[in-house]
């Protein structure tokens, strides 16, 4: 008879080192090796674990993706409170611009999920960055609209281009800088 060496069902108490974070940990990094989301199995395989175990930690595959992309887009630039609100934007894009970069699979992952955590972790940032402008809540989101729109765009290029050196972050600054004069421009 062949014994199965992965335990089916969840981990067992002391032997097990499975945890969320682990999961969450691994995946990354397959996500980086890899250039896409791991699956279940693959994932469970690199832990050494049945993929039911997984389920433990996450009722289901969308928890787990909404858990990791979370958990990439958290690590993005933080507004510095009192700074100049350009340079805090420069650098809350460039920050996610490379995010992207280094998880190539990333940016695919995020415009397919159906929840908006990562999302909001962006939007409440650039929101932090742009409130000494008191915008009008109609030119806040049409900004954060374009700007989203721009940084995807770019970050596609960079997914698309064979060289990806010669794609650099400060081909960035002149339309940037024409997003802030924009919303400079709707000052209230």
């Amino acid at each position: 008879m062949d014994v199965n060496e992965k335990k089916r069902g969840r981990p067992a108490g002391k032997v097990s080192q499975l945890s969320a974070d682990g999961i969450l940990e691994t995946a990354k990094y397959l996500i980086k090796e890899e250039g896409k989301v791991p699956s279940i199995r693959s994932l469970a395989t690199q832990l050494s674990v049945d993929p039911m175990a997984i389920y433990h930690y996450f009722k289901n595959k969308d928890s787990l993706l909404e858990a990791l992309t979370t958990s990439l887009v958290v690590e993005i630039y933080v507004p510095q409170a009192g700074s100049d609100w350009q340079d805090e934007l420069k650098r809350l894009c460039i920050s996610y611009i490379e995010l992207l970069r280094e998880y190539s699979g990333l940016l695919h992952t995020m415009l397919s999920m159906t929840s908006h955590g990562p999302a909001q972790i962006f939007s409440e940032r650039y929101k932090i960055i742009v409130s000494p402008l008191t915008l009008p809540k109609k030119a806040e989101k049409d900004g954060l609209d374009l700007l989203a729109d721009y940084l995807h765009g770019f970050a596609f290029a960079l997914s698309c281009c064979h060289d990806q050196s010669r794609i650099k972050t400060e081909m960035m600054e002149g339309p940037l800088a024409l997003i802030c004069r924009s919303l400079a421009s709707f000052r209230t």
